[in-house]
């Protein structure tokens, strides 16, 4: 099980995944909405490439933000990791929402928001990034890109654009026919490891965290190893 970060302390490392938040304010309707990452991958033979990614990081703790930022490329990769080609998943950690579509392409793309914010729109939101950024960028640099030498600027103009979704709205119901019953809910980050398989140790093993990211998940589960906090 992954930290979450409240308000600048590791807060349960229960079932949350990896952020826990310093709420900003509420929307008019008293919903809380927020959309934290866009990220751009491709699920090859050899494993899953980060291609391409934008954060927005800044609702959390500033010493803690780069350590958030890890965990949500670690995460992405891992669910797409988990998801099969051409299938479109959400995973619920307690308050957020980690949606995955992976086009028959293998070309990938995860938005983590929270748990507030319509997985309509998310998944409208991604099917629109992949189908831009597969115009950009020639497939051919997809199985061996990288977020430094792959050319696409489009991420952080969609990340900010949808961060309010009654924006996007509109854009979204044209696809409203979307048939959600094919979307395969997980309720837990648990629910995609195989038998035996433990966080702990993917965690460990990752080359995407960096030694900080992994004392302060180290630091989170020795402090809530005899109870949960959320």
């Amino acid at each position: 099980r992954l930290p979450a970060v409240t308000c600048g302390r590791p807060a349960g490392v229960g079932s949350s995944i990896l952020i826990g938040s310093c709420r900003e304010a509420r929307s008019s309707d008293g919903a809380f909405m927020k959309l934290y990452s866009l990220s751009v991958l491709y699920k090859g033979a050899s494993g899953v490439k980060l291609l391409k990614a934008a954060y927005d990081v800044s609702s959390f703790s500033f010493f803690q933000r780069s350590s958030v930022q890890e965990f949500m490329t670690f995460t992405s990769q891992l669910i797409v990791d988990r998801s099969q080609i051409g299938s479109r998943a959400a995973v619920k950690e307690q308050d957020y929402l980690c949606h995955v579509c992976i086009r028959n392409d293998s070309l990938s793309g995860v938005a983590i928001a929270d748990s507030e914010y319509p997985s309509r729109v998310c998944f409208t939101l991604l099917d629109k990034v992949l189908d831009d950024f597969g115009k950009q960028v020639d497939r051919i640099e997809w199985p061996t890109g990288s977020p430094e030498v792959i050319r696409y600027a489009g991420l952080e103009a969609h990340l900010a654009r949808y961060q309010n979704p009654r924006e996007a709205d509109p854009m979204s119901k044209v696809q409203a026919e979307l048939d959600e019953t094919k979307v395969i809910l997980h309720n837990t980050m648990e629910s995609l490891l195989e038998r035996g398989e433990k966080l702990d140790d993917l965690v460990s093993k990752s080359e995407v965290l960096g030694t900080q990211s992994k004392a302060f998940y180290k630091t989170a589960r020795k402090q809530n190893s005899c109870c949960e906090i959320m």
